[in-house]
């Protein structure tokens, strides 16, 4: 019959048909992938997510007004909010909780990890400088390998003390003896000094020229 299809022409339009299901279906998943978000936009904020982050900002507590005028939503679903936020950070064993302090919210760690952070309150308190260290620390910066005599002459004062205090806190140390009579220690900074500093390298310390008060 001359309307009728050969095996071949069958084979031939099943191919195609495949051919065309495929391209289909490859264009639909380019589709969706274009529509997927990606970096920072894959984030999409929520309410929950929104009072966390202004509670997680804040260094004071929020009363229930103030967040729900924010975020805005009722107080009540502020409170509702928070309950679902604290049994999500229950029930993933976090160190922190939406807590309700002088009559407002705040976030705060757990008393079970107190020893850590006190050791961290110490470890910065530790790591205060007084203008005196500061002083000595920044002539040790610059003039480098310094021995003590110069700094003394620098401030005019005995900084013995101050030397050893700064190199107790990791800040300096000594770098060799100098070449004079008597070979003194010379001192200089350590990688803490750079760390502390939010420094890369020593190239980074401002220029002295910098430093002075304008005219």
């Amino acid at each position: 019959m001359e309307g009728a299809m050969t095996e071949e022409q069958k084979a031939v339009v099943n191919t195609e048909d495949q051919i065309t299901e495929m391209e289909e279906h490859e264009e639909s998943l380019s589709v969706e992938q274009d529509a997927l978000p990606t970096g920072e936009d894959s984030c999409t904020p929520t309410v929950e997510s929104v009072i966390e982050a202004v509670l997680f900002a804040s260094d004071e507590p929020l009363n229930e007004a103030r967040l729900a005028d924010i975020v805005e939503v009722t107080p009540r679903q502020v409170r509702q909010h928070i309950e679902n936020l604290n049994s999500r950070y229950q029930a993933n064993n976090h160190a922190f909780r939406i807590e309700q302090i002088a009559g407002g919210y705040q976030m705060l760690t757990l008393s079970s990890y107190n020893l850590w952070l006190k050791r961290l309150l110490r470890a910065r308190k530790d790591s205060k400088l007084g203008p005196a260290a500061l002083e000595t620390l920044a002539i040790i910066a610059y003039k480098q390998p310094a021995i003590r005599a110069d700094i003394e002459a620098i401030r005019g004062v005995a900084v013995g003390e101050i030397v050893r205090s700064l190199m107790d806190k990791g800040l300096v140390k000594i770098t060799g003896r100098a070449e004079v009579l008597g070979r003194p220690m010379l001192y200089g900074t350590t990688k803490k000094f750079l760390e502390v500093f939010g420094l890369n390298s020593l190239k980074d310390l401002p220029k002295a020229e910098e430093l002075k008060k304008p005219d």
